[in-house]
């Protein structure tokens, strides 16, 4: 009794039809023929809900109701979701589709409907973005069944708390692992560099086709062959690349949603696997105040999987970064000289300066590059022309801050260490090609 109260519901319709039998029965008392109109209209109305009644509730389980996604999400992207909804009853049913998205995603008014033929099923499509990790909780799937006359409603309640995995964007992963697999790199932004044969090894010789560098020239294989040969190189190989990945304060600033130590986690996530199919060796450390995660590196299959879990359960904390924690962790565990990509945000030159110390120190035995972000949208506001005194004052403050940015690359620079200040959204493809620049250049 108790299901079926929860799961019985009275429509509008039947609601508008009530108030028309009660303004029949009022004008009967004026009129007697509209009293026996309302007489008449309240039998057919309570016969109609009872037979709809009895269609709608005659099966335990008239309509079933699936979601249908993958097991974990590709966070900052677009997942793919699918809701199906199969009829069970012998008519055609309406129904109306409420989905209970997880609370992270801060929104409640997924609504799809549709009228389902007799054993037929009934799909909904939409996507979600995630701009979070960690675990999303599902709601119900609400499922309001009517039939074509529609004056009772029956709701069906399936597949509450299920749970969803967001992990860091493995869809940005899988396209740069397709383009790299295709050669095609460059489809994505990435830059080719000539590689610099004095820093690379030695590969094979093969015969000389256009395009080719003349200056890798094999004369000894050419003299024999009697057609010309030259060298190829590859870059050398099992060199250790390393994602340093600041989770202090300045790292949770959002741009596009996601946190820049999102954004750092994603492009962190790329680099090693392209570090890995370049031969290398990837690794990564996270740290704030304390060093949070050391991961060695390697070069096995299942480097990849280890790069992924342990970036998954990163989160930022609200204290200012040591990174002379970061440089004691370096030194105990990274003794052959690394490529060290530090992703980290500096916001003036004076909290650079607190930190320099150590960043030099690191640079001394590694080749450090500091990866720090620029402010988009303040950069945006100073493409609007300023109309007051206000936002003269306000234009002034937005320009020392892009400026105070410059100066901190010039600092590092000045320094010996790399700098790469980027756009959140262009990280990715900046440090991939700093990498491949790095090893074309044999700077390693």
């Amino acid at each position: 009794m108790n299901n079926f109260l929860h799961s019985f519901f009275l429509t509008r319709r039947t609601f508008v039809a009530g108030w028309a039998v009660v303004l029949l029965a009022v004008l009967g008392f004026v009129w007697p023929l509209f009293f026996a109109l309302a007489q008449a209209a309240t039998v057919l109305l309570f016969a109609a809900v009872l037979i709809e009644s009895v269609l709608l509730y005659r099966l335990r389980k008239g309509i079933s109701a699936a979601r249908n996604t993958s097991a974990k999400w590709s966070n900052g992207d677009e997942n793919p979701v699918e809701l199906v909804v199969t009829n069970r009853h012998g008519i055609a049913v309406n129904v109306k589709v409420l989905d209970e998205l997880p609370v992270q995603l801060q929104k409640r008014d997924l609504v799809f409907s549709g009228t389902v033929a007799p054993g037929e099923s009934l799909r909904f499509h939409y996507a979600v973005r995630p701009v979070q990790r960690g675990v999303y909780a599902y709601g119900a799937i609400n499922v309001l069944v009517s039939t074509p006359l529609g004056l009772v409603e029956r709701r069906y309640t399936e597949e509450a708390g299920r749970e969803v995995a967001v992990y860091p964007s493995f869809l940005q992963l899988r396209k740069y692992e397709l383009l790299a697999i295709h050669d095609r790199l460059t489809l994505a932004g990435v830059k080719r560099v000539r590689r610099l044969a004095t820093h690379a090894e030695f590969d094979r010789i093969k015969e000389y086709i256009p395009g080719d560098d003349r200056r890798s020239v094999n004369w000894k294989a050419t003299a024999r062959r009697g057609r010309m040969m030259v060298n190829v190189y590859q870059d050398e190989k099992a060199q250790q690349v390393f994602s340093l990945i600041d989770m202090g304060r300045t790292m949770r600033m959002p741009f596009n949603g996601l946190s820049l130590l999102d954004h750092a986690i994603n492009a962190s996530l790329v680099l090693g696997d392209i570090a890995l199919r370049k031969d290398d060796r990837a690794g990564l450390i996270t740290f704030s105040k304390k060093v949070h995660s050391s991961l060695r590196a390697g070069k096995d299959r299942g480097q990849m999987l280890r790069i992924l879990e342990t970036l998954y359960g990163q989160r930022t904390d609200h204290a200012e970064s040591d990174i002379e924690q970061l440089y004691i962790e370096v030194e105990r565990n990274i003794h052959q000289r690394s490529l060290l990509l530090l992703f980290t945000n500096f916001e003036s030159v004076s909290a650079l300066h607190r930190q320099l110390p150590h960043l030099r120190r690191l640079a001394r035995k590694h080749l450090l590059i500091v990866v720090f972000f620029r402010n988009t949208e303040l950069e945006q506001d100073l493409s609007t022309p300023a109309s007051d005194a206000v936002e003269v004052y306000n234009r002034t403050i937005t320009e020392k801050y892009v400026h105070e940015k410059r100066l901190v690359a010039k600092e590092l620079e000045r320094h010996g260490i790399g700098s790469l200040l980027v756009r959140p959204e262009e990280l990715t493809v900046n440090v991939i090609n700093r990498y491949l620049e790095i090893k074309a250049r044999g700077q390693l």
